[in-house]
């Protein structure tokens, strides 16, 4: 590995397609298709087959003595707006590993390079969308209808990008039986490896998530004319509960959000008659999670009975935890303590990655860098290239032992 020649490609691709304001990767679109076109302009240098599967994801592959595929990336696809190394780090570093293997002669293994097509989901809403196509887990169903800001749907976005929607469920075909591993590299996103002062980690699995809308019902009245004793208010109702969940997830060793608030009418000269709260709760244990939810919902019906309001819930949207493959975590982990001369951090991931989808149909494992001041999907993110430089080695140390040897 030569982790300056792969930091090299990710500032030439942050010229290409970023700037102050930031990465501009949105997928199906045209700077999202500049980036591609920069990997593909890198694969041309190495003997690989590159290929695009039915929901556009893209493949590189290093032929190997057996057919078993040990597949390696990320996603180049950006948030507006967001950073550089988002993502791309995975892409890059796994070309970087490609190189180096295919430097060796040919692998015991077949090694897979793999772009996956729209991870972040910014323009339509639905993450994860080429690697769940791939895991057999999309329903074309629940996302034939989305659209974006301008009114464009996704099966239209796609086919501009020669992707027939319809096709994406074949994403996997005659490739995912094949998968021995899975392996991902990608920044924290977090604070936790910085303030540690380590470079790189092993990840665990991925939090499950339960996303959900907290309505809360009483009495709309008059700001002046209403007395303290007479109202029931559904904002401090809402408030009570929002400030609940800091409790629930410390009790719990969770995170728990709520990202937004309404009232209505949502005048200052009106008391609140409703609410609605967004709540994000997320946890590696899946019965961590269920009892956050439980007793999230509890605090919010019991601030909803003081305040003389109704208290109602909807589900949004969930996701089960996803642990990685024991043996491979354990890998990364050797890998990461082997490029840090330090033993080595094991954390959770609380952002949903590919891996957790990959996670479904092969083993699966992630190593993280350290994100300077946890900052991402924003111009400011930004890792020391000390620690890029770790992270990158034990990647491709974690890549190289799994290629030779297998799963552990």
């Amino acid at each position: 590995m030569d982790p300056a020649r792969a930091i090299a490609d990710l500032r030439e691709l942050h010229r290409l397609t970023g700037g102050p304001g930031g990465a501009r990767r949105v997928c199906w679109t045209g700077e999202w298709a500049r980036a591609r076109d920069f990997l593909t302009g890198r694969l041309e240098e190495l003997p690989v087959t590159v290929e695009r599967d039915g929901a556009g994801n893209l493949w590189a592959l290093l032929q190997g003595d057996s057919d078993e595929i040990v597949a390696i990336g990320s996603h180049v696809d950006s948030v507006p707006a967001g950073g550089w190394l988002d993502g791309a780090l995975g892409v890059f570093g796994a070309l970087e590993a490609l190189r180096s293997i295919a430097d060796g002669g040919r692998p015991g293994r077949t090694v897979a390079l793999v772009d996956w097509a729209d991870e972040e989901g910014a323009r339509f809403g639905r993450s994860l969308l080429g690697s769940s196509a791939f895991a057999g887990t999309l329903e074309l169903g629940a996302v034939a209808g989305l659209a974006d800001a301008d009114g464009v749907t996704l099966p239209e976005a796609v086919a501009a990008h020669g992707v027939d929607f319809e096709a994406m469920a074949s994403a996997g075909d005659g490739r995912r039986e094949r998968l021995a591993a899975y392996l991902e590299l990608h920044i924290e996103q977090g604070p936790v490896l910085e303030a540690e002062g380590l470079p790189c980690g092993a990840v665990l699995g991925t939090f499950g998530v339960e996303r959900w809308r907290a309505v809360l019902t009483g009495r709309a009245g008059h700001a002046g004319s209403t007395p303290m004793d007479r109202r029931a208010d559904a904002g401090v109702a809402a408030a009570r509960g929002i400030v609940a969940l800091q409790a629930v997830a410390r009790r719990h060793g969770g995170v728990c959000t709520a990202g937004r608030a309404d009232f209505d009418p949502g005048i200052v000269t009106a008391v609140p008659g409703r609410a609605e709260v967004l709540v994000d709760q997320r946890h590696l244990d899946t019965g961590g999670l269920a009892a956050m939810h439980t007793e999230a919902q509890q605090a919010f019906a019991h601030a909803a009975a003081e305040e003389g309001c109704d208290f109602t819930s909807e589900p949004i949207w969930r996701i089960d935890p996803v642990p990685f493959h024991a043996g491979l975590v354990d890998a990364a982990a050797d890998a990461c303590a082997a490029a840090t001369g330090s033993p080595a951090r094991r954390l959770p991931s609380g952002a949903l990655h590919d891996a957790s989808e990959l996670a479904r149909v092969c083993p699966a494992a992630m190593v993280f860098s350290s994100s300077v001041g946890g900052v991402s999907h924003a111009p400011a993110e930004d890792t020391a290239e000390a620690h890029l430089e770790r992270a990158l080695s034990a990647y491709g140390d974690l890549v190289h032992r799994v290629v030779a040897t297998g799963v552990p």
